[in-house]
């Protein structure tokens, strides 16, 4: 078994007719016969599914109620010999009251029966009339007697104790009170809830709903599946649109098209294990649980074990972006950036100040990190209203400088008006080859670090000239692989892209091009020509990613390229945000990485970078031991004062065992 962590649900709008129990049974056997097949571990109908929401004063009518208990229980038995768990609206009557109810069926019974706790009464909703609130009830009550057995009954958690995966239900109204009973059942160990519904549509509303079931999956560190009536219930007074929805911890994984007239079925893949994960991560859950939630409360039914997503048998539908740290949707992109660059500066502003620096001195290759690193600079001069002459823009070709790069990194510095300085190292890094008798045609990794803690040397000794301070340029992706010299490249006074991973510094140079450079907010006294600054920042963009500490090719061209040596950046990246932000395992990593990256590599390559990644995240982690300051920017950090503490001398050779 190669077990994911990752369970199948489906969330079911049925075709259904007003009252007609039989018609609306077959409707829903039929679609969970068709999501059984499909996978769903865990199948949802809407609220009072077997009979419609809106049958009136008919719920009154003991024939009608007669009838759906005997299709509760024509479905419970068409689950015999399956494992997959049906989550079912019905009614039920108790000590002289209706309540509208859930049921929770598997393998032929009913496991459990779960009443609304809050009703709808005001606008619309006469629920009132027909139902009694399950508060009082389900505290009072322990158990039904139905079709022969005593069922659980009232504040209930199902618990698959194979898999430690535990399923809380709330019907409808429940989600939209202050403090919901899924919030009880969430810190009461439930990792998934499950909202049948009958929500009607006006306008706007859907949108409401939905950020409602995100907002609630997030703040209860869960899963929320949520499914709703559709057009079929009557239309008298309202309209239902059938609305479902799928969220993980804040993220909507599905959702539906609204207003369908076909039967319809949603499906998600819900991580479990990242939300135990989550959960265990931060210690005020369970601090909450503490105080506020009484465990004596609810009591736990045992399920048969779920039929959980597998990596030797499975294909995984669910949707994985290949650049984790960068939005696709381009309004969401576009906040995103306009925040991290108003972290970075607001940071380099406050460190500016407070050491009382009077100059910003920053190394300039010609390369994305010391560009982006260079546009903060200038952006924090504006916001300090410091002339744009107290960055000091370093430039230091060396062994390994192309044209191409050289002309790019002075352009950018008078562009923007800085103090530019240029520093060969040649001639100090040969003196210093003999020195500590190093052969220069020996271009071994002295012949590369050494070049990188001269021009380090250079930036502290000129910062200490001006009364200045180096402002670092690495970013997230070299200090989580370790690629920097220590006390070369790795050392600054201030590192501001120190959160930022090598694939957003891309996009973020991209945003800023086409929002500062151009456009309608375009910034025209940003530099002195805005368009040739524009089509330099683009031609960095579309050089390689290099060191440039080895001699070019023959043609000039540079001939170290980063991605040749450590691999491609974007599947480190990809690596990194699962790996420190959902705490995945190898082997499931690497299942969700060949997945995601099927038509780019083969699953060998993939597998190589991992075990690169793994490698060099744990012996490495000496030097983000003591890395400079810098602002965190999005919800990955590798600070050892802050997100990430771990010994210099952990071993790795765990993780990588799983990995074969």
């Amino acid at each position: 078994m190669n077990k994911l962590g990752l369970i199948r649900v489906a969330a079911v709008t049925p075709k259904m007719k007003v009252a007609n129990t039989g018609y609306n049974t077959e409707q829903i056997l039929a679609c969970a016969q068709e999501a059984r097949e499909n996978g769903a571990a865990v199948i949802l109908f809407p609220e009072l599914a077997i009979t419609g929401y809106t049958c009136g004063d008919l719920f009154y009518q003991e024939f009608l109620y007669e009838k759906n208990l005997e299709s509760l229980k024509a479905i419970a038995d068409s689950t015999m010999g399956t494992s997959a768990v049906l989550i079912v609206g019905f009614y039920l009557k108790l000590e002289n009251n209706h309540y509208n109810c859930a049921a929770v069926i598997q393998s032929g019974k009913v496991r459990g029966i779960v009443p609304k706790m809050f009703l709808p009464n005001a606008r619309e909703f006469y629920e009132a009339r027909w139902f009694a609130s399950g508060i009082r009830v389900a505290g009072a009550v322990d158990s039904v007697s139905f079709f022969g057995e005593d069922v659980p009954f009232g504040h209930l958690i199902f618990h698959d104790e194979t898999n430690q995966l535990k399923l809380g239900v709330e019907i409808c109204e429940d989600l939209w009170v202050p403090i919901t009973p899924g919030s009880h059942l969430a810190l009461n160990g439930a990792h998934i809830l499950f909202n049948p519904s009958a929500s009607n549509d006006t306008v706007g509303k859907s949108d409401y709903r939905r950020s409602l079931v995100a907002q609630n999956s997030a703040v209860n560190i869960c899963g929320y599946v949520y499914a709703s009536s559709g057009v079929d219930e009557s239309t008298t007074d309202l309209v239902f649109g059938g609305d479902s929805a799928i969220a993980e911890n804040g993220t909507l994984l599905a959702e539906s098209q609204l207003f369908s007239r076909d039967a319809k079925i949603l499906y998600g893949e819900i991580d479990y294990e990242r939300i135990k994960f989550e959960r265990t991560y931060g210690q005020n859950f369970e601090a909450c649980t503490s105080a506020y939630s009484n465990r004596d409360y609810y009591r736990t039914v045992v399920l048969k074990p779920l039929s959980v997503l597998d990596g030797d048998r499975d294909q995984l539908t669910r949707v994985y972006p290949k650049n984790p740290f960068v939005p696709e949707d381009p309004a969401v992109f576009d906040r995103r950036c306009q925040d991290i660059f108003s972290i970075q500066t607001a940071g380099l502003a406050k460190r500016l100040e407070h050491s009382r620096a009077k100059t910003a001195v920053v190394g300039i290759s010609g390369g994305l990190d010391s560009t982006l690193a260079l546009l903060v600079t200038a952006q924090t001069c504006k916001l300090l209203g410091r002339d744009p002459g107290s960055i000091i823009a370093v430039t230091m070709p060396g062994f390994g400088t192309t044209g191409k790069t050289y002309n790019n990194a002075l352009t950018i510095m008078k562009l923007l008006g800085a103090d530019v300085r240029e520093i060969p190292i040649g001639e100090s890094v040969l003196r210093h080859f003999e020195d500590i008798g190093h052969d220069p045609a020996d271009h071994s990794v002295t012949y590369e670090n050494a070049q990188a803690r001269e021009r380090t040397q250079i930036l502290m000794d000129v910062a200490n000239q001006t009364g200045g301070l180096v402002v670092g340029t690495g970013d997230l992706s070299e200090v989580a692989l370790g690629w920097s010299t220590y006390n070369g490249d790795h050392m600054s006074m201030y590192g501001v892209n120190c959160s930022v991973p090598k694939t957003l510094v891309r996009f973020v140079i991209q945003w800023f091009m086409e929002n500062r450079l151009s456009g309608p907010d375009e910034d025209k006294g940003f530099s002195s020509d805005n368009a040739l600054l524009k089509r330099t920042l683009q031609d960095i963009m579309d050089t390689p990613i290099s060191p440039e500490l080895l001699p070019p090719d023959e043609d000039g061209k540079i001939a170290q390229k980063t991605e040749d040596t450590v691999g491609p950046y974007v599947l480190h990246d990809f690596f990194m945000f699962y790996t420190i932000r959902y705490g995945m395992s190898p082997k499931k990593l690497l299942f969700i990485a060949k997945t995601v990256f099927a038509d780019e590599y083969d699953g060998e390559f993939i597998k190589k970078w991992l075990s690169v990644f793994y490698r060099r995240f744990f012996a490495q982690q000496f030097k983000r031991s003591c890395i400079p300051d810098g602002p965190k920017v999005g919800s990955v950090g590798l600070s050892p004062r802050g997100d990430w503490r771990m010994p210099s001398d952990a071993d790795s050779a765990v993780w990588l065992a799983e990995l074969e």
